[in-house]
């Protein structure tokens, strides 16, 4: 059996819900068990974010540019070389550089955050109240997480918190995991008097983006983080979740929703 491990708002405490094959139990501040989970968490984290190279590639070889490129670098090769041997390396040579492009927005992600907010996460995510972290823990291994930063922009007319870093181990995807995570990160958002929560992704994780289209986030823009990522069509999506009043959440959770 599993557990999550979740900073609770009233850090009162532990306590659990059952879900399924697995529990969701909420730890005080991350101590305990709960720092040793964290420990792990950047192993996850950077799992998660390597598995999207493989789409980004595709991605890449799809678009017309790369198709042209593929194309006419080799033939271009054998006109000037007359040599095919060359212009099977030149391919290769492509091949690679297109594969490297694809892994470059991910590794670059994984490395500024694993420098940031990803480095200290009790200091990042628990030190102050309206902020919180929560993993899934499957037989001592962490299998799901997902974390929450309040959206510092005081111009803002409503409160907004930041839904951050959404993984799940793949072997354990298909179970609701990830669904119960986004769902607390909402109540708790919620409890806290936020307005909104919002997040970002990319448009490539598609499974992501069904999911928060299944529990109700609106998308809001897309963009292009770099100017550079406008070459290979890589675009970020910004989705926002309007959270109900105090009696409209009342009526949500008699009525079986958050």
């Amino acid at each position: 059996m599993g557990r999550a491990l979740l900073p609770s708002p009233s850090r009162g405490g532990p306590c659990i819900l059952s879900q399924q094959n697995w529990t969701l139990a909420c730890d005080d501040r991350a101590q305990g068990e709960g720092r040793i989970l964290h420990a792990k968490v950047p192993n996850l984290f950077s799992m998660a974010m390597a598995e999207h190279i493989p789409a980004t590639f595709r991605h890449i070889l799809k678009l017309p540019q790369t198709l042209v490129l593929l194309l006419g670098g080799p033939l271009a090769v054998i006109l000037v070389s007359g040599s095919w041997l060359l212009a099977f390396v030149a391919s290769l040579a492509l091949l690679a550089a297109l594969r490297f492009l694809a892994k470059y927005p991910w590794k670059q992600f994984v490395v500024m955050s694993l420098h940031t907010d990803m480095s200290d996460i009790t200091k990042s995510y628990l030190g102050e109240r309206g902020s919180g972290f929560w993993v899934a823990e499957s037989k001592g291994q962490v299998v799901g997480m997902v974390g929450a930063l309040p959206v510092r922009q005081p111009t803002l007319r409503k409160e907004q918190l930041e839904l951050l870093h959404l993984c799940v181990a793949p072997e354990h995807r298909g179970h609701g995991i990830a669904k119960a995570l986004v769902r607390t990160v909402l109540t708790f958002a919620r409890d806290q008097g936020y307005g909104e929560v919002v997040l970002t992704t990319s448009m490539l994780q598609h499974s992501a983006l069904a999911l928060y289209q299944r529990l109700g986030f609106q998308k809001t823009s897309q963009f292009f983080s770099l100017k550079r990522w406008r070459l290979i069509s890589f675009s970020q999506i910004q989705f926002t979740y309007c959270l109900p009043s105090a009696q409209d959440s009342q009526a949500l959770e008699q009525g079986g929703g958050l």
